[in-house]
């Protein structure tokens, strides 16, 4: 499993002191100025302690947990953007499967933002322990970023930690954007019956499992249908539980599934005074957001790096993107502004919000760029296209591997299918095979292909496994 090593450095720890004051120390990000080894973004008061403090724990929590493979150590520090009006705390769980967000909002907030821009935030176990005290009546302001920065000389950090980054945990959040960007909502869940569903739940871990709206509620389904909602490891949504006697409704997006239909993620978003708290769960416990496959169509045309540089030259940590206005401003047909977004979201630069309906800016501060190129499903359909083994006769391609062919079939309504394993076993829902790949790029006259984000992972894998040579027994 390729990973990297990331040095989060803070000048000090970050602290809840006795007046009140939550001081987040930030490490090396992006502003609007550029990189910044220790940005500013807030300084003000928070409306609401109490809930705050218990949802940003339930980020911090999320970051340092593996809901599949528990015994293995996770330790990530939650990612801040401020958008001006808002301030985003992301997470990922270390086996890739859940993505936190908590989003608090301009009504939330009584203070300044200083700068737009991207940081990891130190969220230690003395400040995780501080947060659990807060109560509804304390005063809590919020510090994002070292005060006095720019009149002091720091000699190095005080704090300083080397955290492996697996590719694959880079590639979750490209991976969650591109799964639900297109999700609509299921559900709607009053605070009472959603603190009553929640709780109602299992604890332990289970299979996939599939509900349906029923009155004020949710309901378990015996199978999957029209206006199901599939939650596999329900256990996953723990850290919703403590903000339920906050909460105002639950809202669960999803897919539009049809009878038999294959397990799919899904989105739950808790409302709370002034912010929102996002959970999106992976399709299975055993199954993380990096091998979704998702973003590969979108990343294999020609045109799509350069559409990308000519969309990321207008974002400045927007908390709206609109694909509409944007290809106004640019002059590309809507599709592919869609897809530039895409390649952006590759490198952590765009994040999806279920409750705007609208794409965000953020620059992940990690090196994102590195786990962007590693895609070997993208690589396998590129060297087939380099040793000119596609032919097109008619609606079927032939694409020779080897010492064998496989056969891509173009249906009436423009979808490929193909004879290998691969799309055999997932029928597209793991994003296309490298012959699909290879065999798209050439119909529509390509002949290489963009790096992006690699969707080849089929299930959690703890050993040092060749990509390549996996993609290529495919």
């Amino acid at each position: 499993m390729t990973s990297t090593a990331q040095i989060y450095g803070y000048v000090r720890p970050s602290s809840l002191a006795p007046s009140g004051l939550l001081d987040l120390q930030t490490s090396g990000g992006t502003t609007t100025a550029g990189p910044a080894a220790h940005p500013r973004f807030f300084s003000g008061f928070l409306g609401e302690a109490e809930p705050a403090a218990a949802a940003l724990l339930g980020v911090a929590n999320v970051a340092q947990a593996r809901y599949w493979r528990p015994n293995l150590a996770a330790l990530r520090d939650p990612v801040v953007t401020c958008n001006g009006d808002r301030l985003r705390f992301e997470s990922f769980s270390g086996c890739c499967g859940v993505y936190a967000r908590l989003d608090v909002l301009d009504e939330g907030m009584d203070g300044l933002a200083l700068d737009r821009g991207t940081t990891n935030v130190d969220v230690n176990n003395d400040l995780r322990l501080a947060l659990t005290r807060v109560r509804g009546g304390d005063p809590l302001k919020l510090e994002v970023g070292p005060e006095g920065l720019e009149a002091t000389t720091f000699d190095g950090t005080v704090v300083e930690r080397k955290v492996p980054l697996p590719a694959r945990w880079l590639r979750g959040f490209a991976e969650v954007q591109a799964v639900t960007s297109g999700y609509d909502l299921r559900a709607e869940l009053a605070a009472a019956d959603a603190a009553r569903f929640l709780r109602g739940l299992p604890t332990a871990p289970r299979g996939v499992q599939w509900l349906v709206p029923a009155g004020r509620t949710l309901r378990l389904a015996a199978s999957p249908g029209p206006g199901a909602i599939c939650v596999a490891g329900p256990q996953r949504l723990k850290e919703l539980l403590p903000l339920l006697r906050f909460g105002g409704k639950l809202r669960v997006y999803g897919p539009n599934v049809a009878r038999g239909a294959h397990p799919a993620a899904s989105v739950w978003q808790l409302d709370l005074p002034g912010m929102r708290l996002v959970l999106t769960l992976s399709p299975e416990i055993t199954r993380g957001f990096s091998g979704e496959g998702a973003v590969l169509s979108a990343l294999a045309g020609d045109d799509v790096i350069d559409d990308a540089e000519a969309v990321a030259a207008l974002l400045a940590f927007d908390a709206r993107i609109e694909p509409d206005v944007l290809a106004e401003q640019t002059g590309l047909p809507v599709a592919r502004v869609r897809a530039a977004l895409t390649q952006l979201g590759t490198a952590g630069r765009v994040g999806y919000d279920h409750a705007d309906a609208a794409y965000f800016h953020r620059e992940l501060p990690y090196d994102a760029e590195r786990a962007a190129k590693q895609n070997p499903r993208l690589r396998a359909a590129r060297d087939l296209l380099d040793a000119g083994a596609v032919r097109w006769d008619g609606d079927i391609a032939t694409v020779k591997v080897e010492d064998h062919a496989q056969r891509v079939r173009l249906a009436g309504d423009g979808a490929l299918s193909c004879t290998c394993l691969w799309y055999a076993k997932y029928q597209g829902g793991r994003g296309p095979c490298k012959h699909i790949l290879a065999a798209d790029a050439y119909r529509r006259g390509e002949r290489g292909l963009t790096d992006g984000a690699d969707a080849d992972s089929d299930s959690y894998s703890y050993s040092d496994v060749n990509d390549d040579a996996a993609v290529s027994a495919r």
